[in-house]
């Protein structure tokens, strides 16, 4: 015989599995003066407009809808929605070269394939209204520079039988960045026999980037990052329109890249072999880069932060090409463990560099440029190293702080010549710097041309260099070092930058200011923590270089939530930012 408590509960559990089965939840959600709280589903108001989950009141609450990052220019959104299946999803572009639209076809897959993701495994709920989208482009050119316009206009219009979207934009870019923003309109809808998705029945979004250079610095040389886990960051940086991969690729630690000229380099400076990149990886990571609107900026730094890979060349009677490798005390040779510099005394590293430069040349896509590092050179090293004070001396220079700047700034000239030797170009491209000594407002102009240099600045916010700098009139990349630094907060007194602090950090409005980068220093990172160190803060950084809010952080929460849920969907594993109560509860866990 079944107890009355039993019988209780065989109830509960059967009512639970059917009410899961169906879809349901226990709560409901409604909009309240812009934001989505959570209403217990047995005790919503009949007068009021109730949604079923979070993401869909997200989707129609709110000045700015559940976009990221926020269009810049016009912006109106219906309050309606239409039921869509991916399936149902047209397109039309016959206007452009075979390789635009080839490009607007990968482009195309990308878009549905992201539109699958949000509606979930479950995505077979039948629909009937279909959505037709035209993509119109103004220009069949498919560089991608800091010239590169990169505006669009999105027009959504709906009636009982079909949803029209016109997409208008100056390139593939533009239309790329459009699509992005359409697929933001749009959250699955849960059904007993599946899902589908709801997209706004009208929109009128026209938008461009505040910066033309929205960029974020991977470090792969103090620990190896596999190119399966880089790619999985360019999704996500197309995901909140970031157009830039600054790749740190060598470093005193380790040289993981494949030298077509100097084999040897990469075998000696791998961890081991299957941790290093070929020529093919890079090409390959550059193609699915600039298929999502990203640029990807390799760096070989040097002089300093050259150590490991280079240890073969007294064998192969070049002499010290680099000096102080894993030398030791390393606290009176180098920054960090383990040291190493490049032997600008020795003319065979000029030699052996040619080579390699040639090698970055080949590699690089003929529009884009190199970054050419540029920071932390120890004197201590450049002093301990008998040949390179013998060769100042021979110069009638000593050994104070002007005479190695004096010998810091004869390499960089010679190796931008090399560079731009590699390049055979009929005009010299620019090259990036990190600032440094070699940069400081009191002796830049006698080293380092502006027309040839812009200076990446790693300084606190309220330092006063990039001010100096644009008074000199050097163009400048904002890496704000005590808010865009991701490894802060790990090691030593570092401080951690919460999404807020990020998001906040406002950084100089000149026409000198190319834009910023936030930076993923990896000597306490692996592939296995880079997502969680790394998302959702970066896509503050992604709203804060798209459209530089007047706005603050508190104003940008369910939005930002929103965004996280997106990244887990395409595949990363960004960190908790908060429990899950307050994200159903927008503005109650300040």
């Amino acid at each position: 015989m079944i107890t009355s408590k039993a019988c209780y509960f065989q109830f509960i559990v059967s009512f639970t599995i059917c009410f899961v089965c169906i879809g349901g939840s226990l709560y409901k959600f409604r909009c309240n003066s812009g934001k989505c709280t959570r209403q217990h589903s047995n005790f919503t108001s009949g007068t009021e407009r109730y949604f079923d989950t979070l993401n869909e009141c997200r989707l129609l609450c709110g000045e700015y809808s559940s976009l990221w990052p926020i269009p810049t220019k016009e912006l109106r959104l219906g309050d309606q929605t239409v039921e869509i299946h991916p399936n149902s999803i047209s397109f039309n572009y016959t206007d452009g070269s075979d390789e635009v639209r080839g490009f607007l076809n990968q482009t195309q897959e990308i878009f549905l394939d992201n539109l699958f993701k949000e509606c979930g495994p479950r995505c077979v709920h039948s629909t009937v209204v279909p959505l037709h989208i035209t993509i119109k482009l103004d220009s069949n050119d498919l560089s991608l520079t800091w010239a590169t316009n990169e505006s669009y206009v999105l027009h959504v219009a709906s009636d009982n039988n079909k949803t029209e979207v016109t997409l208008t934009a100056s390139n593939v870019f533009g239309a790329r960045h459009g699509l992005e923003t359409l697929s933001q309109l749009m959250v699955a809808k849960n059904y007993a026999d599946g899902n589908c998705l709801l997209v706004l029945a009208e929109a009128r979004i026209s938008d461009s980037p505040k910066f033309a250079h929205r960029g974020f610095l991977l470090d792969t040389a103090r620990n190896y990052i596999s190119t399966k886990a880089i790619l999985r960051q360019l999704d996500g940086m197309a995901s909140i329109k970031m157009n830039v991969l600054h790749w740190h690729i060598t470093d005193s630690q380790s040289f993981p890249l494949e030298l077509v000229s100097y084999p040897q380099v990469t075998k000696q400076g791998a961890y081991s072999e299957d941790e290093s990149y070929s020529q093919a990886d890079v090409r390959n990571i550059f193609q699915y880069a600039k298929q999502r609107g990203i640029r990807v900026i390799l760096e070989f730094d040097a002089p300093a932060h050259a150590g490991n890979g280079w240890q073969w060349a007294p064998s192969a009677n070049l002499g010290n090409i680099a000096v102080c490798i894993n030398e030791q005390p390393w606290r009176q040779l180098c920054i960090e463990p383990p040291c190493g510099q490049f032997n600008p005394a020795n003319e065979n590293l000029y030699k052996v560099l040619d080579k390699v430069y040639s090698d970055f040349a080949q590699l690089i896509p003929a529009e884009e440029i190199l970054h050419m590092g540029g920071d932390e050179v120890f004197f201590g090293c450049w002093n301990a190293t008998e040949e390179i004070v013998d060769y100042l001396s021979k110069q009638g220079k000593g050994r104070g702080a002007s005479d190695f700047l004096d010998l810091w700034a004869e390499f960089q000239s010679k190796v931008l010549e090399l560079w731009d030797r590699a390049r055979n170009s009929q005009i010299p491209s620019p090259t990036v710097l990190w600032s440094s000594h070699l940069t400081d407002p009191s002796v830049i102009e006698k080293y380092l041309p502006k027309d040839r240099y812009i200076i990446q600045t790693w300084v606190e916010k309220n330092a006063d260099l990039p001010k100096k700098l644009l008074k000199k009139g050097y163009r400048l990349i904002i890496s704000t070092k005590n808010a865009w630094y991701f490894d802060h907060g790990f090691w030593g007194v570092t401080t951690y930058y919460n999404w807020r602090k990020v998001y906040n950090n406002k950084i100089l409005n000149s026409s000198l200011i190319l834009g910023g980068e936030a930076c993923t220093w990896t000597e306490f990172i692996d592939e296995h923590s880079l997502d969680s160190r790394t998302w959702p803060r970066l896509a503050a950084v992604g709203e804060r270089l798209w459209a530089d809010p007047t706005m603050d952080a508190t104003k940008a929460e369910g939005r930002f939530y929103r965004q996280r849920d997106r990244l887990i969907k395409r595949g990363l594993s960004p960190e908790a930012v908060t429990p899950f109560w307050c994200e159903q509860n927008e503005g109650e866990c300040r």
